[in-house]
């Protein structure tokens, strides 16, 4: 079997419906297999997946387990060369999936492949992330991409060609089976953000490749329902970035991480409330005064997402 498509569900019905339709509509002629894992949704996504496609296979979970476990579960019982993680938010475009398959299959170093993702009136998305320093989390990302734009890509680079990069978005990729054989599978010690940037890191650090591939087309269909849970999202942000630097980082540098994060919100909510009281600078309050809540009670466990796995754009 050429590959295995795993998606991760959590109350997002009609978006997972419209994705797995994308995928059967656009794969073949690969052969594929659709592999879809529900963190316990009470929205009958489970039961209307079953009646409109069921030669779908589903694990349903009776807890939230996150998207990175979730995710696992998948991979250990799929069959593919190759495994596509797709978020329910995603549609695929005509041949995007076989296009970085062959591109793949060509470069036997080649790990894990994202494609172009779009906005749903076909703009740029950024695609290509970097891999989190203390440069990139506590100074501004969209400076760093205008001033040094070969170390930090964006959107605005416009590459033509496959392009070897940090790490890839995780809305849509896909993975070697020979180089998850080396490297292991995701690192469930994230919940839910930079799960897939650890992976990329822990692949390039086991000899393989990580590219973005601008002719491979996705549409990403992000925030269009969480909105209402951006708060939540912004602390499992938080908690992500935390875990990843206590991984990889010096305790010196955990600690800058955490002094400087904590000075930027704590200088944005007296900013914020000597502002305007409009409602999106409202709303930035309200998320920022949660946040810091958090940090106050000591930064608790838990887990309050409903809507779909990232469908907020972290800050």
């Amino acid at each position: 079997m050429d590959l295995s498509i795993i998606i991760v569900n959590r109350n997002t019905k009609g978006l997972l419906l419209d994705c797995v339709a994308s995928v059967y509509k656009t794969v073949p002629p690969l052969s594929f297999e659709v592999i879809v894992v529900d963190n316990a949704s009470s929205d009958g996504s489970v039961e209307e997946l079953k009646r409109s496609f069921p030669g779908v296979e589903c694990i349903r979970n009776s807890a939230n387990l996150g998207f990175a476990k979730a995710n696992n579960q998948a991979i250990r019982r799929s069959a593919g060369r190759y495994v596509a993680l797709l978020n329910t938010d995603t549609v695929l475009t005509p041949g995007a999936l076989d296009t970085i398959v062959k591109f793949m299959d060509a470069d036997g170093k080649a790990g894990i492949s994202g494609g172009q993702l779009l906005n749903g009136d076909g703009s740029l998305q950024n695609s290509i992330a970097n891999i989190p320093t203390l440069a990139t989390e506590l100074l501004n990302k969209s400076l760093l991409k205008l001033l040094f734009p070969k170390r930090y890509p964006g959107k605005k680079n416009r590459l033509q060609q496959p392009t070897e990069v940090e790490s890839v978005i995780g809305a849509c990729m896909v993975v070697s089976r020979k180089a998850m054989e080396k490297t292991g599978l995701l690192d469930e010690s994230y919940f839910f953000f930079l799960e897939e940037t650890d992976w990329c890191l822990a692949m390039r650090k086991n000899g393989f490749k990580v590219f973005f591939h601008p002719g491979a087309s996705i549409y990403h269909l992000q925030g269009q329902t969480a909105k209402k849970n951006l708060a939540a999202a912004r602390v499992e942000y938080w908690k992500s970035r935390y875990v990843f630097f206590a991984k990889h980082y010096s305790p010196f540098s955990n600690a800058v991480l955490k002094a400087g994060l904590l000075l930027r919100l704590c200088l944005s909510i007296v900013l914020q409330l000597l502002a305007s009281a409009s409602p999106k600078t409202r709303g930035r309050l309200s998320v920022n005064w949660k946040l810091l809540l958090w940090h106050i009670k000591g930064r608790p466990g838990g887990w309050g997402l409903e809507g779909p796995l990232r469908a907020v754009k972290p800050a």
